[in-house]
């Protein structure tokens, strides 16, 4: 399952939001997602976790908790929608 996190801290890393998901399951990917212009977080990123089972556990703990002085938001990612790429 693809988790949207947000409101993070820009301070995170990538590491520091796989620790956050770890205590609830094997994470197999994370991935914070970074403004290539100011080279520092956006605010946000990604969680993967393989077990569906694991994945609705973390969300209902950690949506809406304090993480590093925020409080972050976590729910499942959304599809992206296509974009038409007409010129």
């Amino acid at each position: 399952m693809n988790i949207f996190v947000a409101s993070l801290p820009f301070s995170v890393d990538d590491q520091e939001l796989r620790e956050l998901f770890e205590p609830y399951g094997e994470v197999s990917s994370c991935k914070v997602i970074f403004d290539r212009d100011r080279n520092r977080s956006k605010g946000f990123g990604f969680v993967e976790m393989d077990d569906e089972a694991a994945a609705n556990t973390a969300i209902a703990a950690l949506h809406e908790s304090s993480y590093q002085g925020r409080d972050i938001v976590v729910k499942v990612a959304e599809e992206r929608p296509k974009r038409n790429n007409r010129f």
